[in-house]
């Protein structure tokens, strides 16, 4: 499969826009999926989908926690009352550079970490998955 000349930002603020049944306008790269552009969980699943049949690179839910967690076992990466603690807020700033780790701080729940995840951070996941198939190939 060649990805040559596949514009993955465009593939992806497309899908993101048709799933969610916005204008593309909305979709800018620093919008939050679940946050500023008011998707849910299903709404994501529609969107990989949707980035899957444009560009055929297959990205699952599970995908963005993995590259959000970056490997670190849950107990080391949130407190018992899955606050996320330094080790992992210093994970989610190398994975999403745009948060502000002194803000969150002792604040950021689990739950809460998926919210963060922003169109250029799946544009950016989507461009990462083809190069290492293209690589494969």
């Amino acid at each position: 499969m060649s990805y040559e000349g596949k514009d993955f930002g465009a593939i992806v603020q497309e899908a993101v826009a048709d799933a969610l049944g916005i204008d593309l306008e909305e979709v800018v790269p620093e919008a939050t999926l679940l946050g500023d552009l008011d998707a849910e969980s299903i709404d994501l699943l529609d969107v990989l989908f949707r980035i899957e049949k444009a560009a055929d690179v297959k990205i699952k839910v599970a995908d963005m926690a993995e590259l959000l967690q970056g490997g670190i076992p849950d107990e080391e990466f949130a407190d018992e009352n899955d606050i996320i603690n330094e080790v992992g807020l210093a994970q989610l700033k190398k994975s999403l550079p745009q948060i502000d780790v002194e803000e969150l701080s002792g604040k950021l729940t689990a739950d809460e970490v998926l919210t963060l995840f922003t169109v250029q951070n799946l544009t950016d996941l989507v461009t990462q998955r083809a190069a290492l198939a293209t690589a494969a190939a």
